[in-house]
């Protein structure tokens, strides 16, 4: 259910530019291409290139300068599955082709419902079975079916699911498996290569490559997740595979593409991995993710802001906002103050501050550098739990 599906359905066309999830679009979508499928999937003679294969078993030369991505596949693709899910019967399903307010005055009979299916991608953190991938793949599925490399199958089972990460962590009953190598994001650099694996379109064990395009992207409605912004080709499919350095670690989960048209288009995003293995943690032990708050509203600095703040530089999180009864509240927190400094982080752009207070464990007293009436002064704050009422919310 890439959101790509409702545009096809609906006859939209060239719809405005927006985050999707990467998640799967149905293999009838790719097929209605008719005669063009063909064309797609079969390759075209070149003038002047040679048509006969190489010799077996040959690798072609690597340029210089340009990094070998074949020893990543062989070292990760073991440890990336492919996940099937049925999602369960939708009504919705078959009233396909009727306009969305007019489906209430339509009743169907049970045996008119249609089973929802996808595809998404994952991969195996832990030995025992444990497998990583996004919330939107599995979150309430059915039957969840994950396929290894090496052809064989196994159920799984959700242990957790976060949607305010979009993570999950599933389980299959299994032993000794192949497991990933965990990086840590913070490593990435923009402009260094990278690698996916994931089951694109339903097509098991495809490696797409590229570069780190942008590292600590906010995006809206994903207030908690500082993205990974990639030009790694992603499409449906993809959600949950893994994005993996040129060491051959796991540095980040391919989760969304910005696209005006459902489908790759240069600009990709991952969850970076030490917020996705925080969250795995915690799923496993708690079965549900504990979250730090703050009770803020924030905003952007711009120049013209800065100025009348007197700061040389628009560089902080602006309180809009403070919630009464909140923390921030009870520590002083005042509307215009620029929170520059977390727990001894730097703060840069406001959207730098979210995601650092969803990871502070509730009760721990954190030290704020904040910005007032043209002085700096320091704001000790006990941070609470993330109210359930704000979690739901998103």
């Amino acid at each position: 259910m890439l959101k790509l599906a409702t545009c096809l359905k609906d006859g939209c066309v060239k719809p405005p530019a927006r985050t999707l999830p990467v998640k799967t679009l149905a293999a009838a979508a790719l097929f209605a291409l008719g005669g063009a499928t063909h064309a797609l999937l079969s390759p075209a003679p070149h003038a002047g290139l040679p048509t006969t294969p190489a010799a077996a078993g040959a690798a072609a030369p690597v340029p210089a300068g340009l990094p070998d991505f074949t020893p990543l596949v062989q070292q990760t693709a073991a440890a990336v599955v492919n996940i099937s899910v049925t999602y369960g019967k939708s009504p919705r399903a078959a009233l396909r082709g009727i306009p969305d307010d007019l489906q209430q005055f339509f009743r169907m009979p049970p045996e008119a419902e249609a089973e929802r299916s996808g595809v998404g991608s994952g991969f195996v953190i832990e030995p025992d079975g444990y497998i990583l991938t996004n919330a939107h793949v599995v979150d309430g599925a059915r039957e969840i079916n994950v396929k290894f490399s090496d052809k064989h199958e196994l159920s799984a089972r959700v242990i957790g699911v976060d949607p305010l990460s979009d993570m999950a962590l599933i389980k299959v009953d299994a032993h000794d498996l192949p497991t990933v190598k965990i990086g840590h994001a913070d490593t990435l650099r923009v402009g260094q290569w990278v690698l996916a694996i994931g089951s694109p379109f339903g097509f098991e064990q495809s490696a797409s490559q590229g570069i780190v395009s942008a590292l600590g992207r906010s995006l809206p409605g994903d207030a908690y997740i500082p993205f990974v912004q990639t030009d790694v080709p992603i499409n449906p499919g993809n959600s949950g595979g893994p994005l993996i350095d040129l060491a051959g670690r796991v540095v980040g989960v391919n989760a969304q593409i910005y696209s005006n048209s459902g489908g790759y288009q240069g600009v990709a995003f991952a969850i970076p991995i030490d917020v996705a293995m925080r969250v795995a943690a915690q799923l496993k032990a708690d079965g549900k993710v504990t979250r730090g708050w703050l009770g803020v509203g924030i905003q952007q600095l711009n120049q013209d802001l800065a100025t009348s703040f007197k700061l040389n530089e628009p560089v902080g999180a602006l309180v809009a906002s403070v919630e009464p009864g909140s923390p921030a509240a009870m520590a002083g927190l005042k509307p215009g103050d620029v929170i520059q400094r977390y727990d001894g982080k730097a703060i840069i752009e406001a959207g730098d501050l979210p995601p650092q207070v969803a990871l502070t464990p509730p009760g721990h007293d954190a030290a704020l550098e904040v910005w007032r009436n043209g002085r700096s002064l320091g704001i000790d704050v006990t941070v609470a739990r993330l109210p359930e009422r704000i979690a739901k919310k998103g």
